[in-house]
């Protein structure tokens, strides 16, 4: 497909996206693979983990080309050290591995970069869609062509939050809103918040590359994103909490 846009992507945003571009064309094609498997966990297992590791491969070499200084943290190859140890990708292969499994779409590349530990350009990327969520700090969020912002929404029983549905939250807001979602794929889940396709969004058990491009999504979309205690977001902590400035308000006593 080709690919224009009325934004013009920074040098960096093109490296980026030319590299999950290229990577997403073997997911695209193993995903259409999967229903050709024999069903037993070893077997469909391997299949997804090698599909991992190709796409991680990938990215690290497109990345690696364009920027070949830059140290590596990866979901499955762990650290790469590079000769310049202040910028640091940080990669998801294949964010929602077991939606992926099971032949859900619902599936995402991720990769972000960090400099001196905070996060400056972040992608993510939903194969099946086509939909490429980017952001820059302080150049705002976007899908494709279109500049995102967080919802507007206020009144809970408009609202649709995504959340585990074994958090205690649930069951002080199940009533009172228009719906919970738990999609499997906590990238995906940010770049929602982003687009104002989720109000709120409460997830734990992160890793960094789960939630590395789309905190940067978030907040360049004029969202708020905290830990559940309300304090500054660490990456590598393992809770988020993110919606508009006055639903995190609301939100944040239920979480913490």
């Amino acid at each position: 497909m080709a690919r224009t846009s009325q934004t013009p992507k920074s040098a960096l945003i093109n490296v980026m996206s030319q590299a999950v571009y290229k990577a997403a064309r073997g997911l695209v094609r193993d995903f259409g693979e999967l229903s050709h498997l024999q069903i037993t966990r070893k077997s469909i297992g391997d299949f997804v983990s090698s599909a991992d590791k190709r796409s991680e491969k990938i990215l690290i070499d497109e990345l690696s080309k364009a920027r070949p200084d830059f140290c590596f943290l990866c979901e499955e190859s762990g650290e790469i050290k590079g000769k310049d140890p202040r910028h640091r990708w940080i990669i998801d292969p294949l964010d929602g591995t077991t939606n992926f499994l099971h032949s859900n779409p619902h599936f995402a590349i991720n990769v972000a970069l960090e400099f001196d530990g905070e996060i400056i350009a972040g992608v993510t990327y939903q194969p099946i869609l086509d939909e490429l969520f980017w952001a820059e700090k302080g150049k705002g969020a976007y899908c494709n062509q279109k500049r995102l912002r967080v919802s507007g929404r206020r009144d809970l029983e408009t609202l649709l939050v995504c959340c585990d549905y074994d958090h205690s939250m649930v069951k002080k807001i199940d009533d009172k809103i228009s719906g919970i979602r738990y999609t499997g794929a906590g990238a995906l889940d940010l770049a929602y918040v982003a687009s104002g396709r989720f109000d709120v969004c409460f997830l734990e058990g992160l890793k960094p590359w789960d939630m590395a491009s789309g905190v940067l999504l978030v907040r360049e979309a004029g969202g708020a994103i905290t830990n559940k205690n309300g304090q500054p977001l660490d990456i590598y902590e393992s809770s988020v909490l993110c919606a508009n400035e006055s639903l995190h308000k609301t939100f944040l006593p239920l979480v913490s």
